[in-house]
């Protein structure tokens, strides 16, 4: 195994006496050679078991030739579009563009398509007509079958089908990768690869496809949303390994997108050897004459110790891409990655984070999941935490005490989102009590996301009491240990089911609280989320009942505006919003007003 960066052109090719590579992996991403970045850890993981990977990385869309610069791979090329969703990456909630690009060299915009998949898919399938090409990572692996796509307003396809691909590696597709891999290695025609767990794949006949379930058709989707809701729900019950069914989805003319069921967890030794992977840890040599790739800075002194999510968020789309079981690293893993840091001229002493989706998840929710898996209609924690929940953080505890033991290691900070309703849960206090002692760099950044309990049964979230007990503990504990470090909550403004009046409430809040978040997340519908589904159909999958959904951009911006409500540039926003709402209480001169009757105009003089 080299010991230095993949090959990212054909004088690199020669350098490894390399003719022709056994892939080639498109990315919309900068080549950044660190754990962090999907297109590294595949691409390490086929390299470890032999096969030769090159890196063609945010090629020239607009010239056919740009496809070639490391010719045509022996068994497929590997499309990405990058660590984030391109469309995601380009574009705000409101849908103007964005300035940077992290994941870009320099920082620099438009260095990938929109719909970055299927605009490499099909740049690649021009040239090389029968070349297989695997489409993988956040945007294929959300849009593996019919979705929502907030940007053109519109049902799309299975993005399968509009790329020309010929499988879908999704989920996080360490195990897939190298199942397809060996399949093709073997002389197997990609077209006949049906069998592997994590993948999608298209058919005419799908006699040889046992224990399915059928979905609604493409056709029937696009006619009824309630049909959408439903063929949804089914999707967002079949994604534990456990207990998922292969998946089919009709198509005009006897197509049919067959999802087959996830890949299992990762044992912690399948974890643990991914991660050791020989990772140069930053960004290719070639980009330095541009900055580098900013998103490296957030990265480079973090350690990852676990995936998957039982939180079970209603925006999020971890359920659908890492799953619900939670999987972690060693130990000893991440002490010999800390221990790999020490040796870097930049590190100063600090690790920047320990965690992952969630950082204080480090085991399974329940003893059954590793067996039986997760309960495909419940959820670990909400409404409430279920009666089998093993709240404990002490595992967690054991490897941060390791951490801060390493000499040369000043303060290990925690930036990851932590749980809180898992905190309260765990009757041992030893880790909240070491989180505020040891773990907070100032502030803790949380995210209750909001107030009004109806607003979070829809999101998926513990109701605002859970957030005040946290908020009242973690103050008292500040107390204690003479700390004077703040909370910054993350808050969202017009989720499903927020009208003005839940958009009023959180205002009241914000009032009494003295606060006023410099930024706030507008609800943004993405592929694969029940809250995108509410959005899309107006109704929660889960029950089928109708949901309130804010989609008028002026409406969205006075609910945006009321968190914001002190900023002067918001003034007519939240006065039109409170007239609406009914709640003209709020406007005077009152310590509980939130404005007063018209902006204060302040004279120069005054001013100065």
């Amino acid at each position: 195994m080299n010991n230095s960066f993949l090959p990212i052109s054909r004088e690199d090719m020669r350098e490894r006496g390399i003719e022709q590579l056994d892939f080639v992996f498109v990315t919309g991403d900068a080549y950044v050679d660190h754990p962090s970045f999907a297109h590294a850890v595949l691409a390490r993981v086929l390299e470890a078991r032999g096969y030769t990977v090159g890196i063609l990385s945010q090629p020239d869309w607009k010239k056919d030739d740009s496809i070639s610069a490391l010719g045509e791979p022996r068994l497929a090329f590997l499309v990405s579009a990058g660590n984030m969703d391109s469309m995601v990456n380009h574009y705000t909630v409101s849908k103007k563009r964005r300035k940077t690009d992290a994941f870009s060299p320099g920082g620099v915009m438009g260095k990938r398509p929109d719909h970055a998949v299927v605009v490499y898919s099909n740049l690649i399938r021009r040239t090389y007509k029968k070349t297989p090409i695997i489409i993988g990572g956040i945007e294929a692996s959300l849009r593996r079958l019919a979705h929502y796509d907030y940007w053109s307003d519109s049902l799309k396809r299975s993005v399968l089908l509009d790329s020309g691909a010929d499988l879908i590696s999704y989920g996080m597709g360490e195990r897939s990768i190298v199942e397809i891999a060996d399949a093709l290695d073997a002389g197997i025609a990609v077209r006949d690869i049906t069998f592997i767990k994590g993948t999608v794949y298209r058919t005419q006949d799908i006699s040889g496809v046992y224990d399915a379930k059928i979905l609604p058709s493409y056709e029937e989707l696009r006619a009824d949303k309630r049909k959408y809701a439903e063929s949804f729900y089914i999707q967002y019950c079949n994604t534990d390994p456990f207990s998922a069914k292969p998946l089919i989805e009709p198509y005009p003319n006897k197509i049919f997108v067959v999802q087959n069921p996830p890949q299992p967890p990762l044992s912690m030794e399948e974890m643990d050897s991914v991660y050791g992977l020989p990772y140069q840890r930053t960004y290719h040599p070639s980009y330095e004459k541009e900055g580098g790739v900013p998103a490296i800075e957030e990265v480079k002194f973090s350690l990852i110790s676990n995936r998957g999510c039982f939180g079970g968020c209603s925006f999020c789309a971890l359920t659908f891409h890492q799953g619900r079981i939670v999987q972690t690293r060693s130990h000893e893993s991440l002490l010999a990655e800390a221990k790999e840091f020490l040796k870097h001229k930049e590190f100063k002493g600090y690790i920047h984070d320990v965690g992952g989706p969630t950082a204080n998840f480090r085991q399974p929710s329940c003893k059954k999941q590793i067996k039986s898996g997760v309960c495909p209609q419940k959820q670990c924690l909400f409404p409430k935490p279920c009666k089998n929940l093993q709240a404990d953080h002490s595992d967690y505890v054991s490897l941060l005490r390791k951490l801060r033991s390493l000499p040369g290691v000043k303060k290990v900070f925690i930036r990851s989102g932590i749980r809180f309703d898992y905190l309260l849960a765990d009757k041992n206090d030893t880790f909240f009590r070491e989180l505020v002692k040891f773990h907070v760099s100032g502030q803790l950044k949380v995210a209750p996301e909001h107030v009004s309990d109806a607003v979070l049964e829809y999101m998926g979230k513990p109701p605002g009491s859970v957030y005040q007990k946290f908020v009242k503990k973690y103050n008292a504990l500040n107390r204690e240990y003479g700390k004077n470090q703040f909370l910054v909550p993350y808050l969202m403004s017009s989720h499903p089911g927020s009208t003005l009046k839940e958009a009023v409430e959180l205002a009241e809040y914000l009032r009494d609280l003295g606060y006023m978040p410099e930024q706030v997340q507008d609800f943004y519908p993405t592929p694969s989320t029940i809250s995108t589904c509410m959005y899309y159909t107006g109704l929660d999958p889960r029950t089928m009942k109708p949901v309130y959904v804010p989609v008028n951009p002026h409406e969205k911006a006075m609910q945006r505006a009321l968190i914001q409500y002190r900023d002067p540039k918001n003034y007519e926003l939240v006065k039109e919003a409170l007239i609406r709402a009914g709640r003209t209480d709020l406007i005077g001169f009152d310590k509980k007003c939130l404005i007063p009757p018209r902006p204060i105009r302040h004279s120069r003089k005054a001013k100065r």
